[in-house]
């Protein structure tokens, strides 16, 4: 299987796929820009292109992920930053070969309109999309409820895909702290999970795994990150999870604390024994 983690790019960009190599992974995920700020970035193309080559050569797949500010939903007064920013994340997703973008599902709070929300993001999409003519997909994560229940449902990233102009441009990413936070994912009930992504085609377009275990018990809507071993989902959970023929070959990507004394390649160790 694809473990991988959460990689720095202070270094460039074929650094951090020469980190993810050196620490035993075999999947990462990297910010393709300052995270906390949707100012464009002129990014060093041949850096790109050799992180792209390096990955091809080691068999390594990557995902990148939007800056922390970056909101589906935001007002008429920020949205052209975000519509911006985003098209720069997916050109430097592009030249690093990238899978694609992770975008969080946006959430319009104190709406008069239940739907403003969906609609707003719907129309952000359709605008990036259709500037968009690159392979890097953007992929919408599920969110854990911490705002409220919108975003946390399989049939929602579905329906969302859909009601866009552009589907095929348009994939999923998978958090497995978020889907457990929201209840979706009660640690007990994943066949039940994994039939209705089936039947609603949900991972006939999921590209990559956030593997996260949480902090917080199940409905808790509470977004912390555990590390693996360490949290309120269990080891036996997380393993089923994993087993699951639904998954092809796509990266599973931690965000999890990384220490001195258990580090993300401490952690991807553990992952190939757990899964043998």
């Amino acid at each position: 299987m694809r473990f991988g983690s959460h990689i720095s790019i202070r270094e460039g960009y074929l650094s951090a796929a020469r980190h993810a190599k050196k620490i035993g992974a075999n999947a990462f995920q990297y910010f393709p820009k300052n995270p906390r700020s949707l100012t464009v970035k002129e990014f060093d193309r041949h850096d790109a292109n050799e992180c792209a080559k390096y990955c091809k050569a080691h068999d390594l797949l990557t995902i990148a992920h939007t800056p922390y500010p970056t909101n589906l939903v935001a007002d008429k007064d920020q949205i052209g930053l975000v519509i911006d920013s985003l098209l720069n994340d997916l050109e430097i997703a592009n030249e690093c070969g990238s899978i694609g973008v992770v975008v969080h599902f946006g959430v319009l709070k104190n709406a008069t309109n239940p739907l403003e929300g969906y609609q707003r993001m719907i129309e952000t999409l359709n605008e990036v999309l259709s500037r968009w003519d690159g392979e890097a997909l953007i992929l919408l994560e599920n969110n854990a409820g911490k705002s409220g229940p919108t975003g946390t449902m399989v049939e929602e990233l579905v329906q969302v895909r859909q009601l866009t102009d552009y589907p095929e441009k348009l994939g999923f990413c998978l958090d497995t702290c978020h889907l457990y936070a929201s209840g979706v994912w009660d640690g007990d009930n994943w066949r039940e999970v994994e039939s209705k992504g089936t039947e609603l085609d949900y991972f006939a377009h999921l590209k990559a795994v956030h593997l996260n275990n949480s902090v917080y018990p199940t409905r808790s809507m509470k977004d912390r990150h555990a590390n693996i071993p360490y949290g309120e989902i269990k080891v036996e959970q997380i393993k089923e999870f994993l087993s699951s023929s639904v998954f092809g070959d796509i990266p599973f990507v931690l965000e999890t604390p990384h220490e001195n004394n258990f580090s993300h390649e401490n952690e991807i160790q553990y992952l190939n024994e757990l899964m043998g």
